[in-house]
């Protein structure tokens, strides 16, 4: 996979460096390193992430709910997560009588949520997600911008399942969904991002417990779905693995050549046991489920961050945090402007205007430094024709369009989530 860019152009379309100069996000040392800011343009494109993966996650079928950030410690050390990875969670808060930390993950909330009634075979599989706000301490040496922060907001989801033929079944279908979300963004396999089958290690027992012959089933169970999907293409990585089983990690390099896995599906046979996680099957009878656990886009901030270079900050329409500015050429095309302003907001199009005493050359050069996808130029000939003329941030001057086709053009192309404006 050659994602890396050449040293200079790398440099300018670091997320750190166009965060700050777009106006995306900042950091505080009197806030916490690690903890991003997040401006209103920031906030802009991170809330149509958002929006985007939960209404696609519920066509296809996920429930969301909403679990709480912080939880007693007993429920980690009941997971198992405590002590793994005691070193990369925040140290428990005593309240009252007890201690509790900080989340650095969703399972056993979703867990303990599905506990909450008995359940039967013709309610699985079940699909639990959430956009679950997660904490983890990471070392100062390895926070970067976005990419690696202690406080992070994840697309997460566990599917509670019949069997192993199920569980396969639904890890299949969390990859289709990946790759249309990685489609969407216009991410290529191989060129932006590459698949690696994450194994446990067998010498490795305080890392991973469990039985040899249930690791080596369930590592070939997502081997053989990978070779049928994929062929050939995708690596192996022994010692990669959660402790609750083997997963399908999609990797992604940053600008720098840092790579970090992006999106994950993991096979989990531990978690059923320590949960007991049951359900009632078509003989009546109890019998243990199966889980897989998966992101779909990820964490939001680390997506962000490689969105931000892949588009070197010029963002899609349905993306782009201001998605017209309007230009009005000088104080007599003002009203009309603002008539054209208000029309693009009554339509939940995200506008701007600039009514500074500018020439219309700069700015048209702000608006295209600021990476706006359209330009609507306002002067004589628009105001007596009542139209506008439309420029393109990728594809220059577009011609003149009144209104009503200029918002049926734009909101046409936001609900396609075209590449470019």
């Amino acid at each position: 996979m050659n994602t890396q860019e050449p040293k200079a152009e790398g440099n300018e379309r670091d997320h750190k460096k166009l965060g700050k100069e777009l106006e995306l996000f900042t950091f505080s040392d009197t806030v916490g390193k690690g903890l991003p800011l997040w401006l209103p343009k920031g906030a802009t494109v991170r809330r149509e992430l958002e929006r985007f993966i939960v209404d696609e996650e519920i066509k296809r079928g996920y429930l969301h709910v909403r679990t709480p950030d912080i939880a007693k410690l007993d429920l980690y050390k009941k997971s198992g997560h405590y002590p793994y990875y005691s070193d990369s969670m925040y140290a428990p808060i005593k309240i009252d009588e007890d201690e509790f930390m900080l989340r650095p993950m969703t399972c056993p909330h979703h867990f303990e949520l599905y506990l909450s009634k008995p359940h039967s075979y013709k309610e699985l599989p079940m699909r639990i997600a959430e956009l679950a706000q997660l904490y983890r301490y990471e070392q100062s040496g390895e926070l970067m911008g976005l990419q690696r922060v202690r406080a992070f907001c994840l697309a997460d989801a566990h599917i509670i399942c019949i069997d192993e033929e199920q569980a396969v079944d639904e890890i299949s279908k969390a990859l289709d969904l990946i790759e249309y979300i990685t489609g969407v963004f216009g991410l290529k396999l191989g060129v932006d991002y590459r698949y690696r089958l994450s194994q446990g290690d067998r010498d490795n027992k305080e890392k991973y417990p469990g039985n040899e012959e249930a690791w080596e089933k369930a590592e070939d169970l997502l081997r053989k779905l990978m070779q049928k999907r994929l062929g050939s293409n995708f690596e192996e990585a022994k010692g990669e693995a959660a402790f609750y089983g083997p997963k399908i990690d999609l990797q992604m390099k940053n600008v720098n050549g840092k790579e970090d896995t992006a999106l994950t599906v993991q096979y989990d046979f531990i978690m059923p046991e320590r949960f007991n996680l049951v359900y009632t099957g078509e003989d009546g009878k109890e019998h243990m489920a199966f889980v897989v656990h998966r992101s779909s886009i990820g964490a939001v901030e680390r997506i962000m961050a490689f969105l931000i270079e892949k588009y070197a900050g010029a963002f899609p329409l349905w993306l782009a945090p201001v998605q017209v500015k309007v230009l009005p050429i000088g104080e007599a095309h003002f009203d009309y402007a603002k008539d054209i302003f208000e029309k693009l907001k009554e339509e939940n199009i995200r506008a701007e205007l600039d009514e500074s005493n500018e020439s219309l050359g700069k700015k048209i050069r702000n608006a295209k430094t600021e990476k706006i996808p359209y330009m609507l130029v306002i002067g004589d000939k628009e105001v007596a024709e009542s139209k506008v003329t439309l420029e393109s941030r990728d594809n220059g001057n577009l011609g003149a369009l009144s209104i009503d086709d200029l918002v049926s053009k734009l909101k046409e192309e936001i609900k396609s989530k075209k590449q470019s404006a």
